[in-house]
């Protein structure tokens, strides 16, 4: 069997190792460059992003994937993927404003090891690992471009993407050891770090398992005329992601072993020993926003079990099917139930317009939005009155609260719920 470029396959076993560096599968590029924009675009398509890469060579294939697989923002916004790499001039230029807070682009960067190290990316939100690491100081450089917060540009969590297995060093005895030295440059001081020596080895073994470097290719020639550095396969393999696992770190930062599910389950009930006490606390809660926020400080990973479950459901019914089994409903099946039980007779034309705006929004976006003290600034309530109008609609902010709690007690009642199960 020849590669792309007519050179014979060395016939052996290749595995994940081999990847990028003896072994290019095009196709391969191409599904890590979908899974990148899959992820993307379900959750933010502007938030910062380094993807590390073997080589150079491999950064620039990367780019020139992730171009393709996001074709419609880079037709207007060449910028949008760069390669920031050792040699590429045009690329380090975009180096500062990538880092720059204030700045949209470039929003995708590919590299192979000038980000590693040095590079205040106080923003980056998704680290995507495709570079075999073993050095366990490497592996902590790298994913401290994540680490930074700033909550005032809400950044305050990050993603690793990986794909190929070097978050298992997470596990390792050693990662909660000695803190690495993070390489700051200074002012004239180049951005790329000197290459860090190993007792007994030699300037760049840190990131190796052993002395020596491996060798890039198969041959130990340095030229064409030896055979290539790489071998290069084309459209003829088909490549498919065969195996997902997501992991995610608690509140102590340890990695969650279990299910998702089973995580929260467990975390749920350390703190309700029952259904009855769940459902008292959130009933007694004045501000069910307040309480999730608690709970997500406790190590219930709301956001990532919406993902999982269904994003259209209430995080009460999120928790109560979970943790505690129970058939959930969507916010606009909550939302429609109150709707038919015409509880809003008692206020006035404004308040009930402004009541069921509320349901309305909250089948949208939930009860946090609802409870904000922003929310009469935003539409429909903005053709409505004013803020002031529409407390005073209710007879002042006291009554107004009260009426919103009412609306929360009927969303959340459990008495028709049976009758609901059956409907459905």
């Amino acid at each position: 069997m020849t590669d792309k470029h007519g050179h014979a396959i060395e016939d052996r076993i290749y595995t994940g190792a081999d990847m990028n560096r003896k072994l290019v599968l095009e196709q391969r590029d191409v599904a890590v460059a979908a899974k990148i924009t899959e992820y993307l675009k379900a959750t933010d398509r502007y938030a910062k992003t380094i993807v590390f890469c073997e080589d150079i060579d491999h950064a620039a294939r990367m780019r020139q994937a992730l171009v393709n697989a996001n074709a419609d923002l880079c037709a207007t916004q060449p910028k949008y993927v760069v390669q920031i790499t050792g040699d590429n001039t045009e690329g380090k230029l975009e180096l500062d404003n990538f880092i720059d807070p204030e700045k949209t682009y470039p929003v995708i960067a590919t590299t192979s090891k000038l980000m590693s190290t040095g590079v205040d990316a106080q923003t980056c939100k998704l680290i995507v690992l495709d570079q075999g690491i073993k050095s366990m100081t490497l592996f902590k450089q790298i994913i401290g471009r994540g680490t930074r917060l700033r909550e005032d540009l809400g950044k305050t969590w990050f993603t690793i993407l990986d794909f190929k297995r070097a978050t298992e060093l997470f596990a390792d005895k050693d990662f909660d050891g000695e803190p690495v030295q993070i390489y700051e440059p200074g002012s004239g001081e180049p951005v790329a770090p000197p290459e860090p020596v190993v007792p007994g080895g030699n300037p760049g073994d840190a990131g190796q398992t052993g002395g020596a470097p491996e060798p890039l290719g198969p041959f130990t020639g340095g030229g064409e005329a030896d055979g290539p550095k790489k071998y290069v396969i084309g459209n003829n393999v088909t490549v498919a992601v065969a195996r997902e696992r997501v992991q995610y770190l608690n509140a102590e930062g340890k990695l969650i072993t279990e299910s998702l599910r089973d995580y929260t389950r467990i975390n749920l009930r350390k703190r309700f020993d029952s259904l009855d006490q769940f459902l008292q606390a959130w009933q007694q809660a004045d501000r069910k926003a307040a309480l999730l926020q608690e709970l997500e400080g406790q190590g219930v990973l709301l956001e990532a079990l919406a993902d999982e479950v269904g994003k259209d459901l209430d995080p009460f019914d999120l928790l109560l099917h979970v943790a505690y089994d129970q058939p959930p409903l969507t916010r606009s099946e909550r939302a429609r139930r109150v709707q038919k039980r015409n509880v809003f007779t008692q206020y006035g034309p404004v308040a009930r317009k402004v009541l069921e705006a509320l349901l309305d929004k909250y089948a949208d976006e939930g009860i946090a939005t609802i409870e904000s003290n922003e929310v009469f600034k935003l539409q429909p309530f903005t053709d409505l009155g004013s803020p002031v109008e529409l407390v005073r609609s209710f007879g002042g902010r006291p009554q107004y609260l009260n009426a919103l709690q009412t609306l929360e007690r009927e969303l959340y009642s459990t008495t028709n719920n049976a009758a609901q199960t059956n409907i459905r």
